[in-house]
């Protein structure tokens, strides 16, 4: 039976994740944080004895702890944690379309929701996931953090961020493998996909690839 934990799970693809484990029978226990309950509704209106619901703001690494430890009293391992937390426009916060857009404390919180709050939730989880059994810690990334990708440039803080959560994620992977062997650290690019973190940009979307939750 698998116990799993979604990262940033009150919308998107994070309630996606959440959904569809608790369609699955061998799913024991679902655990799903949220940075706002003003956001969260369809997620806590889960009616699920399966799924405990914890606010957590991946930016304040007290939270993560506390969450983490509250898990940790109800279960002794994890197979399956998913992050989706991610940020590319919040109000004045938007993709930079050139340096001069460039604004410091725009580029500091980038990296505190895409890349840091990734990293602590690989040092805290650490513990839940050394068990006997195969265990995945999957974080949604995006193939824009590429260095060798990057043709058109722009989105500076939000590229930046991105590949700093790869490079996080592939040293972390490393040490991982040496202290629990069958754990495996992996990013992933899920597409673009109809969610509120790509509404503004879905216009130069061809439909074909434009994804629905499901289907990511």
């Amino acid at each position: 039976m698998i116990h799993a934990l979604i990262v940033g799970a009150s919308q998107g693809i994070g309630l996606g994740f959440v959904q569809y484990l608790l369609q699955q029978q061998t799913t024991a226990q679902v655990y799903a944080t949220y940075r706002s309950p003003s956001s969260a509704g369809n997620l806590l209106a889960i009616a699920d004895d399966r799924l405990t619901c914890l606010p957590v703001d991946l930016t304040d690494e007290t939270q993560i702890e506390e969450a983490i430890a509250h898990i940790s009293r109800t279960t002794s391992c994890l197979h399956l944690v998913v992050n989706c937390v991610g940020l590319l426009h919040d109000g004045d916060l938007q993709p930079e379309k050139s340096l001069r857009q460039i604004n410091r404390e725009h580029l500091l919180r980038y990296f505190e929701v895409n890349s840091i709050g990734a990293i602590l939730l690989a040092k805290h989880l650490l513990p839940l996931l050394s068990h006997g059994d195969r265990s995945v810690f999957a974080t949604i990334s995006a193939k824009v953090g590429s260095i060798g990708d990057n043709y058109s440039g722009g989105w500076y803080g939000y590229r930046a961020s991105k590949a700093a959560l790869n490079m996080f994620m592939h040293t972390a992977a490393i040490e991982y493998q040496r202290k629990r062997a069958k754990t495996i650290l992996v990013t992933l690019h899920p597409g673009t996909t109809d969610t509120r973190l790509s509404k503004p940009f879905q216009r130069s979307v061809p439909p074909e690839k434009l994804f629905s939750c499901d289907r990511t």
